[in-house]
């Protein structure tokens, strides 16, 4: 896919003589700033901490404590929020000893990030807080991550008050995503260029293409219709004065093994564990000569979810499996026109979701 970028570079840089440098919107900032410097640029206090997982894995966990200092108008629902990061992103590509040009830091797949990742942030900010519950918010892998963990770990599941799950992943027998079937297709030519280690990374290259090729007249079209192709169409929803912030920023990264394990998943409507390709290896893993099925059933966690229609990644008809599975669901929204970045970046997802996710903590308090 980026081989794809590439090229079209390439295109741009030689036809400037046919005007593809005449225009050229204005580039904003948050789309050259990390994490911490995105919420002080919009007035919010932020704090920014190291949590280290059970197996070394050094994840960047940041905090908004409370609202904007210097506003006076009370539009701030007043929350303590915490955005969380799984390894392998751009934020947390640390380890306590391994290198992360090693296979080694590199295998690991949403298994990992389910029974270590998750929990190690959850006691986090438990602990810093003193907050017995907490709410969470997950939107598509971070929702399958958040269905392994509540459905497996209980004393993690005990902590979450209400799960919000946006675009929600747990099987993929029906998606339409061209990431996902570019992945069940070339699983050995991702291997071989990839060696196995990361897949997507946020590169200075693709962050060039965000901050200085999509402000570009005419790009940027190209440029919402690479996002557009891998999670659904969606033009009138999307900023699109804004592509080159989420195109920088966006996809963040993860593992080869993290893509071959959904790979594995394409014809099933089952979420299992990653099989690690032969009976022996699996019994290490697993104490089991194949890879474990995820019963979501067990999950002992209030969940309110929302999808949308237009969603090629989270396809309505495996949405359909995954509400079928939750036991205790409490509340669920389709929208007809979203598509699965739309919970994300949409124009109007505060009004769609946001307002709704702040209705019902109120409602629960």
């Amino acid at each position: 896919m980026w081989c794809l970028f590439k090229v079209m570079s390439f295109i741009l840089i030689l036809g400037t003589t046919h005007g593809a440098f005449q225009y050229r919107r204005s580039v904003n900032p948050e789309a050259n700033m990390n994490i911490s410097q995105i919420i002080s640029y919009w007035g919010y206090p932020d704090e920014e901490y190291d949590v280290v997982t059970e197996d070394g894995y050094i994840l960047g966990l940041y905090r908004i404590p409370y609202g904007k200092t210097n506003n006076d108008n009370n539009s701030d629902a007043g929350y303590d929020v915490w955005m969380g990061n799984s390894r392998g992103t751009t934020w947390s590509r640390k380890h306590l000893y391994l290198k992360t040009d090693s296979k080694e830091f590199w295998a690991f797949s949403f298994d990992e990030m389910a029974k270590y990742d998750l929990p190690a942030s959850i006691d986090f900010i438990v602990k810093q807080t003193g907050q017995e519950e907490i709410f969470y918010v997950g939107h598509s892998q971070g929702t399958t991550i958040a269905f392994i963990t509540f459905s497996t770990i209980p004393k993690i599941a005990e902590r979450i008050k209400i799960f919000f799950a946006l675009a929600p992943v747990f099987s993929i027998k029906y998606s339409k995503s061209t990431l996902i079937k570019m992945a069940y297709k070339l699983k050995s030519v991702i291997k071989a260029f990839s060696g196995n280690k990361d897949f997507l990374p946020n590169t200075s290259f693709k962050r060039f293409v965000g901050s200085e090729l999509c402000p570009l007249k005419n790009f940027d079209k190209i440029c919402s219709d690479i996002l557009f192709m891998m999670t659904g169409y969606d033009l009138k929803n999307l900023n699109m004065s804004r592509v080159d912030v989420y195109m920088t920023h966006n996809p963040a990264g993860t593992s080869v093994q993290n893509m071959l394990h959904w790979s594995q998943l394409f014809n099933s409507s089952r979420l299992k564990a990653f099989d690690w390709g032969s009976p022996a290896l699996n019994l290490i893993h697993f104490n089991q000569t194949t890879s474990p099925l995820y019963n979501v059933t067990k999950m002992n966690v209030s969940a309110a979810t929302w999808n949308g229609e237009s969603d090629l990644l989270a396809d309505p008809e495996d949405v359909k499996i995954l509400l079928s599975e939750i036991t205790n669901h409490i509340y669920h929204k389709t929208i007809s026109y979203y598509n699965h970045i739309d919970f994300l970046f949409g124009l109007d997802v505060y009004h769609q979701v946001y307002r709704e996710i702040i209705d019902i903590i109120q409602g629960r308090l």
